[in-house]
C-alpha cells in the first residue's frame, strides 16, 4: 500500500524565528515537489542536486513537478557513496553551480541520501555567501535525522564531519515512497537512528518500536509514516531549543562518538554504514553507562535483544579477516568535534529513554568497553 492511501501528507514546524521552516512527510511529494517549493522561492528557478544511484529512480518525478510549475532548472549528478562528502566533491559542485550562473535567489535542492544532503547543503551555505535550499531526502537515515536541524558538512583525513556549517533548509520534503526502492541493509541503518529517538527521551516510543520495528522494516507503511513523524517531531524540538548544539542538542548524538571512531576505522565504505555504525556505538554507550554504575544492566541487554532481532549489527565488523584495534578507536573518538578542552562528551544514559551528557569518563573503563566489543567482533 502507498503512503498515498493513507491521509494527506501531515506537516510539522521548526520553529526558528525568520529561518523556521516546514516538514512535509507522506506519499507521493516528489510529484508535487514544485507546487510545495513554489511558496518559499525567490525566483522560479532551481539547481538539483543529486547522486548516479538516486537519479535514475526519482530525478524525472521531481523534474516532472518542477516543470510543471513552471521552475526551470538545471542538474549536477554526483558520485553516491560516503566518499562524495570530500573537498574535491565540494569544489566540483561549487563549480558547476557557477557554471550554471546561480543566483542569490536560485533555490538549490538537494534530492538523496544524507551524503547529498550534507554536501549540498555545505555548498548551499557558502555559494554566493549563502544560499536557499531545499532537502528532499530519499532514504530512511537522511528523512528521520540528516535533513532536519540544517548540519551540513563533509569528511576529511582527520575525521567525519569537521568541516560544515549550520544552515537550515527552507523546506523539507518526505516522500516516504521512496524508501521502496531501498536495499533492506540501508533501511535498517536508517531505524538504527529512529531507535536513538527512543532512547534519548521516549521510552515508550521505543516500546512501540520493540513491537513493531520488524513489520516497519518489511514495509507497513503506517508504521513507517509513524515513526519518521515522530523522529522528526523529537528532533525538531531539540533543535528549536539548542539551534547549535551548545547543550541539549547534543544528546541527538547518542552513539554518534563510538559510531565515527568505528567508520574511521572501516574508512567510511560499505564495510559499515553509518547507521550501522551507529547501532553498535549506541550499544556501546550503554554499555558504558552500565559500567559507570549510571545505567540498568538490563536495558543494555534489552537494547541489544532489540538491535539483533531485526538485523542490525551489535559487534564491531572484521576488517580484511582481523580484528579492530581497541586503542585505534579510542584514539580517534579524541578527534571528535565534540572535545573540549581536551575531554570528550560522551552520551550516555541512565537507561532506555534518559539520556545525558557526561565528559568524566575513565579512561581505563572506556577503553575496556572498547576492547570487549572489539574481542567479540
Amino acid at each position: 500500500m502507498s503512503d498515498a492511501a493513507l491521509d494527506p501528507a501531515e506537516t510539522l514546524r521548526v520553529e526558528l524565528g525568520d529561518r523556521s521552516y516546514d516538514i512535509a512527510v507522506g506519499g507521493g511529494l516528489l510529484a508535487e515537489a514544485g507546487a510545495r517549493m513554489a511558496p518559499v522561492l525567490r525566483q522560479k528557478r532551481a539547481f538539483v542536486v543529486t547522486d548516479a544511484t538516486v537519479a535514475p529512480l526519482h530525478l524525472g518525478r521531481l523534474t516532472a513537478s518542477l516543470d510543471a510549475a513552471g521552475i526551470r532548472h538545471d542538474t549536477h549528478i554526483l558520485p553516491a557513496g560516503e566518499a562524495t562528502k570530500s573537498f574535491a566533491h565540494l569544489e566540483s559542485l561549487l563549480d558547476a553551480m557557477l557554471a550554471a550562473k546561480c543566483e542569490r535567489g536560485t533555490m538549490i535542492v538537494a534530492l538523496g541520501g544524507g551524503v547529498i544532503g550534507d554536501i549540498t547543503g555545505f555548498a548551499a551555505s557558502v555559494l554566493l555567501r549563502g544560499v536557499d535550499f531545499v532537502q528532499v531526502p530519499t532514504t530512511l537515515l537522511s528523512q528521520v535525522d540528516s535533513s532536519v536541524g540544517g548540519k551540513t558538512g563533509i569528511n576529511t583525513r582527520h575525521g567525519k564531519n569537521l568541516v560544515g556549517t549550520f544552515h537550515q533548509p527552507r523546506l523539507v520534503l518526505i516522500d516516504t515512497d521512496t524508501l521502496t526502492t531501498l536495499p533492506r541493509r540501508e533501511l535498517l541503518a536508517g531505524y538504527a537512528e529512529v531507535v536513538k529517538y527512543g532512547l534519548i527521551d521516549s521510552p515508550g516510543f521505543f516500546a512501540w518500536l520493540e513491537e513493531t520495528g520488524a513489520a516497519l522494516i518489511d514495509g507497513d507503511t503506517a508504521a513507517r509514516r509513524r515513526a519518521i513523524l515522530t523522529s522528526c517531531a523529537a528532533k525538531a524540538r531539540v533543535v528549536q531549543a539548542d539551534e547549535r548544539e551548545g547543550g541539549v542538542r547534543a544528546l541527538l548524538n547518542l552513539g554518534h562518538t563510538f559510531g565515527h571512531a568505528l567508520e574511521a576505522e572501516c574508512g567510511y565504505g560499505e564495510t559499515l554504514l553509518h547507521g550501522e555504525a551507529v547501532a553498535v556505538g549506541m550499544l556501546m554507550a550503554f554499555e558504558l553507562s552500565a559500567r559507570m554504575g549510571l545505567a540498568p544492566a538490563a536495558d543494555v541487554e534489552r537494547l541489544r535483544a532489540h538491535l539483533a532481532a531485526v538485523g542490525l549489527p551489535v559487534v564491531p565488523p572484521r576488517l580484511e579477516g582481523r580484528r579492530m584495534d581497541a586503542d585505534i578507536l579510542v584514539s580517534h573518538m579524541a578527534s571528535d568535534k565534540k572535545v573540549a578542552d581536551g575531554k570528550v562528551t560522551f552520551v550516555l544514559a541512565h537507561g532506555i529513554g534518559r539520556a545525558f551528557l557526561c565528559r568524566d569518563v575513565d579512561p581505563a573503563v572506556l577503553r575496556g568497553v572498547v576492547a570487549d566489543f572489539v574481542a567479540a567482533s
